[in-house]
């Protein structure tokens, strides 16, 4: 089973949208391992974000994900990775697919509701960065089908 970091973003949690996301994500079949509502420092983000470093838009990033509580969660299943980035849809909500969650709900830029780890390199550091106290382990029923 592989692991991602999903972050909804200020907009989707000013939004009221966390519930929503949350729900496309265990209908699809993935297993919620950590999560937690978070007011982010602006050292978390800046080491979130440190691959962007002295790009264009690296300031923005860190503001924005700074400016207000997030809600933070490892999802945990089959390929989650590219199960979830494919769910979430493109970067710029603009391009996003109706039926992925920036399609459906996002409208602008950096205001794209959501970030999801992009390769298990990634999603392996910043699970570590955002959950330093660990994940849950445990199975549920339909993990041990899925495995039989």
């Amino acid at each position: 089973m592989q692991q991602t970091l999903v972050i909804v973003k200020p907009d989707g949690v000013q939004r009221a949208l966390v519930g929503k996301i949350l729900a496309r994500f265990e209908e699809r079949g993935l297993k919620i391992t950590a999560l937690k509502m978070v007011q982010v420092s602006r050292e978390l983000a800046e080491k979130h974000y440190a691959v962007h470093q002295g790009k264009f838009f690296y300031d923005g990033l860190v503001s924005y994900i700074s400016a207000s509580p997030v809600v933070a969660m490892v999802l945990e299943g089959h390929e989650a990775i590219g199960v979830v980035r494919a769910m979430v849809g493109a970067t710029r909500p603009w391009e996003a697919t109706a039926g992925t969650i920036r399609g459906d709900y996002a409208m602008m830029g950096l205001r794209n509701l959501i970030h999801a780890s992009d390769a298990p390199e990634t999603a392996t550091s910043e699970i570590a960065l955002w959950f330093p106290e660990g994940v849950m382990a445990y199975t549920r029923e339909i993990d041990r089908w899925v495995n039989e």
